[in-house]
């Protein structure tokens, strides 16, 4: 198992969802090479949106689920999209992963399920995330760069962060609001399967301010009963930590 996999805990075969900001797309493809490296076989997908050219980066990219059932021999991650638009490659709804999930031999299916717009802290509109209901872990990211920065600077749909909050759009974001936003009983909680575990990762951790920070965080957030664990990781860079 790879560092990256070890830390969030995963067993030998998962649906992992990602989902809030901080890195999704980074980890999506960390998480998804390093375990194919190791011989696993692994789908990357997502049921938003993503650049074309990150998406069009994997090894092997099918566009229908049978394709990819049918290329899961193939070496490295499968990426399987479903349309481009204006630069912009879409996944497939979150009905077909869960079937891929349960009908086809993928060890991993790895789905960036949210968009943050290059935010580090999302606070989720009410359609969102798209998590598929089959996920067994569900990753929620959030960026330690939030922290200290002005909430309309560092979040993602603002008006939203303002509601779980009480924040105004130019007040410090505190390690207290991260978890507040996180945990919001309207946040990402209320479509995280109930079978699922939930990971939370604080990413870009380097400085001391940084752990100093996350480790604050990690400790609000393990007072939440449905977090499982909360690792804290530097940058990644794909396919290893």
């Amino acid at each position: 198992m790879t560092p990256l996999a070890n830390q969030l805990g995963l067993g030998a075969r998962e649906l992992v969802s990602l989902v809030g900001g901080g890195g999704k797309t980074t980890m999506l493809f960390a998480l998804g090479n390093g375990l194919a490296a190791q011989g696993r076989r692994v789908v990357l997908t997502t049921t938003t949106k993503m650049s074309h050219d990150q998406a069009m980066s994997a090894p092997t990219v099918c566009w229908s689920a049978s394709e990819a059932r049918a290329a899961l021999g193939e070496p490295g991650p499968l990426m399987l999209v479903a349309h481009i638009d204006d630069q912009k490659t879409s996944g497939p709804p979150p009905e077909v992963v869960d079937n891929l999930f349960e009908t086809s031999e993928a060890d991993y299916i790895v789905v960036e399920a949210d968009g943050s717009r290059g935010r580090p802290l999302k606070a989720p509109g009410p359609t969102e995330p798209i998590v598929p209901s089959l996920s067994t872990t569900v990753v929620v990211l959030v960026g330690i760069d939030a922290v200290g920065g002005r909430l309309d600077a560092v979040a993602h749909r603002v008006d939203v962060a303002r509601e779980f909050t009480g924040l105004a759009p130019d007040s410090v974001v505190t390690p207290r609001n991260c978890v507040d936003i996180l945990m919001h009983p309207k946040g990402v909680l209320r479509v995280c399967p109930p079978a699922a575990r939930v990971v939370v990762a604080i990413t870009k951790v380097s400085t001391e301010a940084d752990i100093e920070a996350a480790d604050e965080m990690e400790r609000l957030l393990l007072d939440y009963p449905r977090v499982d664990k909360v690792i804290v990781i530097p940058r990644l860079t794909p396919p290893e930590l």
